[in-house]
């Protein structure tokens, strides 16, 4: 299975992540190519089998680099006529979105936003939508310290933590079973 990890992150956490995931779908026998969004990117999202999209939550949304780089994409496949009305199904093309969040004023509800973003562009494209992943993420920026300790999910300092890490393992195994 050819896999692509595509992912931002601005403070570490949805890098751990992603880099876990890679690690775990490698050992699982699968090249996986990881890559971090950044600004201008070209990237053929149907060169792959699977394909995870990951994102930390800014304002509920993906970070700035994905919405960029999920709207070119768009555009792009919208010209080549690959977004096609009814949005029908392409076999063999299987798409993952997992977000790592602080959910520090209303928990996960701040995070499926972002997640349902990422996800529609492959909706649209066709894709099997195998999973939609919640990491929690401690933060990190000064002068937020005390979001980590003073949210609805308790003390977060530390997260992802080796749970966490243990549990995108778990999903990246059963993705590639679906």
């Amino acid at each position: 299975m050819k896999i692509l990890n595509l992912y931002y992150s601005a403070t570490g956490n949805t890098e751990k992540i992603a880099r876990h995931i890679a690690e775990t779908l490698e050992k699982e026998g699968h090249a996986v190519e990881t890559l971090k969004i950044a600004e201008g990117m070209e990237v053929e999202l149907f060169d792959y089998d699977l394909v995870l999209a990951g994102s930390g939550v800014y304002e509920w949304l993906p970070g700035q680099p994905v919405v960029k780089v999920f709207g070119d994409l768009r555009r792009k496949y919208f010209r080549a006529g690959k977004l096609k009305p009814a949005s029908p199904r392409v076999p063999g093309k299987k798409a993952v979105v997992y977000v790592t969040y602080g959910g520090v004023h209303t928990g996960v509800n701040e995070a499926i936003p972002a997640a349902k973003y990422m996800a529609q562009l492959f909706d649209h494209l066709g894709f099997d939508l195998v999973g939609e992943w919640y990491f929690v993420g401690e933060y990190k920026p000064e002068g937020f310290q005390e979001f980590n300790l003073n949210g609805r999910l308790g003390d977060i300092r530390g997260r992802p933590n080796a749970d966490d890490l243990k549990a995108a393992a778990e999903l990246a195994k059963g993705a590639l079973r679906i």
